[in-house]
């Protein structure tokens, strides 16, 4: 009988490998100007920080090539070890900053990516991570996890395709700014503060920082399964290095 039951245990596990481990979010309003339009999209941004730019000061447009959007989560449960720690990015997104020539306090920038479009274990970035990111995952794998993540479980993509980052207050001196920020994730909207590092200004723009997200403050249950035995951290840390040209 005891044989039995741990080879039930040791199934049940096999299962849940071959599933998806990963559920995360992995990203909107202020100035004097009109708020980001609910499209997101690089037209209407574009068309407000040409405004801004209009009565002074200068606008950075971010270069996705240039940039990096990472976000980061990690593995929970019983049977954590058997689980993966996943990295997922955003090749591509849209993004401004504008530096008006009082200061900082009246500075702003948007950020908007699609979640259908984020690479999911790029096997380079998972290499430079080390250790808990080491494993190599197949490209079923990989496959499955996205289906799980932006499915109607989770995510939601085909209902919330939109992250939006919306700068409300910053203040600071180069290079250390703190940012107020507004994210819009899965129909939701918080507030954080987030530190910002900046350098090359005022003729380029080089902002690094990261900050933590909660999936359950958006309304996202983080994967698990059989009953927690395998399942995925709440918390996922976004990091983002952003050029502007």
């Amino acid at each position: 009988m005891i044989v039995r039951k741990i080879a039930i245990v040791l199934l049940s596990i096999a299962a849940v490998i071959t599933l998806p481990s990963c559920t995360t979010t992995s990203p909107v309003t202020q100035a004097s100007v009109a708020p980001v339009t609910q499209s997101g999209d690089q037209g209407s941004l574009e068309s407000i920080y040409s405004r801004l730019g209009d009565v002074g000061g200068k606008v950075f447009t971010l270069n996705s090539k240039r940039s990096a959007v990472r976000i980061y989560a990690f593995r929970a449960g019983r049977a954590a070890k058997v689980g993966h720690n996943h990295v997922l990015s955003a090749p591509q997104f849209t993004g401004f900053v504008y530096l008006p020539s009082s200061g900082a306090s009246g500075a702003r920038f948007d950020l908007a990516f699609r979640l259908d479009l984020l690479e999911i274990d790029n096997p380079e970035y998972r290499s430079a991570l080390g250790g808990a990111f080491s494993s190599i995952l197949t490209p079923e794998a990989i496959d499955g996890m996205r289906d799980h993540m932006l499915g109607a479980g989770s995510l939601q993509a085909d209902r919330f395709p939109l992250v939006r980052i919306h700068s409300l207050q910053i203040s600071g001196e180069a290079p250390k700014f703190a940012a107020k920020i507004q994210v819009e994730l899965h129909g939701q909207e918080h507030d954080m503060w987030v530190p910002l590092n900046v350098d090359g200004l005022p003729d380029q723009l080089s902002v690094t920082g990261s900050f933590v997200l909660r999936q359950t403050d958006f309304g996202v249950q983080p994967y698990s399964v059989l009953g927690g035995l395998l399942a995925v951290q709440d918390e996922v840390i976004i990091e983002f290095k952003l050029v502007g040209i």
